[in-house]
């Protein structure tokens, strides 16, 4: 007897089964010499469904937010901040998790936001669908270490077959903004016609002639204030700041020291004019201020003309700057500070001390935008690092992080069509497609391997299946429709507003490299996680200092005593 591909997935349109597949039906499909052990599913694969479990959360959190139609969240960081966010990787970095699969989970996904700037999301969806076919298979009695192998033959004949999908490139002189519209579209609310144009400029001014490009040349401001449409690209580092003197230019040769401190007296409650009732207080108020001098001195000696502080700014002490030659410039926020950091190679400093290697660009001014606010620009030479930033407008704080979420995405997409030009099909048709793939070719196989391929295949489809519902659409229907039209041959068909779509004349494109790395990452965490079989958390419990009575004879060095004195370890 075989065991039909309907036992082991979910349903034809995605729909959950009714049971899990019977274990007398499993061994006639994988071979007789596979029998299901007599063990209860509490001991041997008690480990696969906890993992399954917070894998799940994991994922019923994120799942609201996949695709260009997923909604928000208002998010409570463990400090009490209040974020809206659609991101999902603002989400899982926001979120305290326990659970040692979960924590994998979002390890594995940030990775994959880091590397390839997108497919957060997708990671932790796939990531669940796929431990959830494999605890079906594990509890219908195929072994872990089959499981497994089987995992990683499905996998290479997804990554094998994923090529073959890739209908367009993005050419060398090309406009890439057809190509990032896409990724920015998934991760931006408004707007996004011309956030992506925006982005598409920054990237191609930025390309190297002989077609490398480095993100890092491109930075991104955030400026409250104005709307989204009045965002510009600006020559060079632009952060958010005010020039506190009478100098607000140096053209040339600039010297950059960075203060994380006062910049003036070191108490910070210092009154701006000092009530002196005495003599000592003269005398310190005398010493104080010539030691001020002195730092400021020695920072004009050292050829420094630019100073970044980031906290409270003296006046007196900006006039002494001004005598030296010094620009001085208040920032509001310490990532600025963080990033000018990382740009010039210069550390920070918390006294008005030279450092040792100072920060060197071409020149450094204050701009005045449109509507008035100023922002300070430091400019580089053209070979030099960063050569151009983004400036974003927005009413809302929260508008702004989503925009510059976005164009973070767009940059990091770029760079990958950099590195490998090619498109897969968007919108849920390139999921399908594989599905199919595995599908075909998993109903002609025995054994373990068969299995696997269809269980990946189910997973592939609840992709699509979740862009449909986040729609809000039948997504019986939808996935029916799909299944049919993918049946015949048309890999283009994807999930679109109102229902299916030619994802190809929609101008919807997935990143080949960002995909095959995502479906690589997801399947090696799976097949890790499916041969664990138990869980062992060592947690120190709080040592009790009760007073306790003088031991008996058969009580000295028990176990249980030492444990009341000292406390102990919980394994």
């Amino acid at each position: 007897m075989a065991v039909s591909p309907s036992s082991l997935q979910d349903g034809p349109f995605g729909d959950k089964p009714s049971k899990v597949p019977s274990a007398l039906e499993l061994p006639q499909r994988v071979g007789p010499n596979l029998e299901k052990k007599g063990q209860s599913v509490g001991q041997e694969d008690s480990c696969i469904l906890r993992a399954t479990a917070a894998a799940q959360t994991l994922a019923n959190i994120i799942r609201p937010c996949y695709g260009p139609y997923g909604r928000q969240k208002f998010l409570v960081t463990a400090k009490g901040k209040i974020v809206c966010t659609g991101h999902a990787a603002a989400i899982l970095r926001a979120l305290e998790l326990e659970h040692p699969a979960a924590q994998f989970v979002r390890e594995v996904a940030q990775t994959q936001a880091e590397n390839t700037g997108d497919g957060t999301a997708f990671v932790v969806l796939l990531t669940e669908a796929l431990l959830e076919q494999a605890q079906y298979l594990l509890c219908a009695g195929l072994a872990r270490t089959q499981l497994r192998e089987a995992f990683a033959t499905a996998t290479a004949e997804v990554l094998t077959a994923l090529p073959s999908l890739a209908i367009r490139s993005l050419g060398p002189l090309e406009d890439p903004s057809w190509a990032l519209h896409s990724v920015i579209n998934t991760h931006t609310l408004t707007d996004t016609d011309f956030l992506t144009k925006l982005v598409a400029h920054a990237c191609w001014v930025s390309r190297e002639p002989n077609g490398t490009f480095k993100p890092e040349h491109i930075g991104v401001c955030s400026l409250q204030g104005g709307a989204l449409i009045d965002s510009c690209i600006l020559s060079g580092l632009v952060i958010s700041g005010k020039p506190c003197g009478q100098k607000t230019e140096v053209p040339a040769n600039a010297r950059v020291a960075l203060f994380i401190c006062p910049f003036g007296p070191a108490n910070p409650f210092a009154l701006a004019t000092p009530r002196l009732d005495n003599m000592e207080e003269l005398l310190r108020f005398q010493k104080q201020t010539e030691q001020l001098q002195k730092e400021i001195t020695q920072l004009a000696v050292m050829d420094i003309n630019v100073a970044v502080v980031w906290g409270e700014v003296d006046e007196n002490t900006v006039v002494q700057a001004d005598d030296c030659g010094i620009m001085v410039i208040q920032v509001s926020s310490r990532k600025d500070m963080v990033y000018l950091s990382e740009m010039m190679g210069t550390p920070l400093l918390t006294r008005l001390l030279p450092p040792l290697q100072p920060g060197n660009c071409q020149k450094v001014y204050s701009y005045q935008l449109q509507d008035g606010v100023v922002v300070i620009v430091f400019e580089w030479k053209p070979e030099s690092a960063p050569s151009l930033t983004v400036v974003l407008r927005g009413p809302t704080i929260q508008g702004l992080r989503g925009a510059e979420q976005a164009v973070y995405y767009g940059i990091d997409a770029f760079a990958q069509l950099c590195q490998d030009p090619r498109l897969l099909p968007g919108a849920g048709a390139t999921e399908m497609a594989l599905a199919k793939i595995l599908t075909d070719k998993g109903s002609r196989l025995a054994g373990p391997n068969g299995l696997a391929f269809l269980a990946f295949a189910q997973a592939l489809s609840s992709l699509p299946k979740t862009l449909a519902e986040n729609a809000g659409l039948d997504a019986r229907s939808v996935m029916a429709e799909m299944s049919g039209i993918h049946q015949v041959g048309n890999f283009l068909i994807g999930v679109g507003t109102d229902g299916i779509i030619n994802a190809t004349h929609e101008g919807i494109w997935d990143i080949l490299r960002a995909k095959a790395q995502g479906l690589q990452a997801v399947a090696e965490l799976v097949q890790q996680l499916v041969t664990v079989d138990e869980i062992i958390v060592a947690k120190k419990t709080p040592p009790t200092y009760q007073q306790t009575s003088r031991p008996t004879s058969k009580e000295r060095g028990s176990s249980s005593l030492r444990e009341k004195v000292f406390g102990k370890y919980v394994l």
